[in-house]
């Protein structure tokens, strides 16, 4: 994990400037509302990176709704605040997904977008996701890549991450189910994977 928290802290200040294409906004732009969240809700964004989905988060949220940004890398979560500390209805805390400190049914929703790939222990992270949701609370699952996208990107890395990538939909659903989440659906096509599901009561 040390190894890959440093790895991510070396690229935050860069990260934005490498990343943030128009694309990649359009595509988030467009993706956000697909989620499903409504005004007054709050939701937890893990691995938010430098905050790429925190406008179209709070747009969806609106000033009721609140947002908290957690990432295990303290640099990125840095670069986050230097963004949007300023905005009331945010906030910011460097944890690991597999080990989140929050209160039992803290969230309407948990987003995870770009991340789950790089998550050592999946089945520990579903299960702290899904203790921190309220009962139907929903899980959103999501990349900017396919599964397929997401092992080439990351085999050509050669680097720490050279191996993470999504589990293939029949062990995704066993890790969900297993985790206590129903109502699974999963979207995956080139330039795009969705995974929607919903905490069981």
């Amino acid at each position: 994990m040390t190894n890959r928290r440093t790895f991510f802290n070396e690229l935050a200040n860069t990260w934005d400037k490498q990343t943030r294409t128009e694309k990649l906004l359009k595509f988030t732009e467009q993706l956000v509302p697909k989620f499903g969240l409504s005004k007054g809700q709050r939701v937890l964004d893990v691995g938010t990176g430098t905050g790429i989905l925190i406008p179209f988060l709070l747009q969806q949220v609106g000033p009721s709704g609140g947002v908290v940004a957690v990432d295990f890398a303290e640099k990125m979560i840095e670069a986050c605040k230097a963004k949007y500390a300023h905005l009331s209805n945010i906030s910011f805390a460097i944890q690991q997904a597999e080990k989140l400190d929050f209160p039992a049914e803290s969230f309407d929703a948990v987003i995870c977008f770009g991340l789950f790939p790089h998550i050592e222990n999946k089945e520990a992270a579903l299960r702290q996701m899904n203790h921190v949701l309220k009962p139907e609370g929903t899980l959103i699952i999501a990349h900017a890549l396919s599964s397929e996208e997401i092992r080439a990107h990351h085999h050509n890395a050669a680097s720490v991450v050279a191996h993470d990538e999504l589990p293939e939909k029949t062990a995704m659903v066993q890790l969900l189910k297993q985790a206590g989440f129903k109502e699974i659906h999963i979207t995956d096509k080139p330039g795009c994977y969705l995974c929607k599901s919903k905490k069981l009561q």
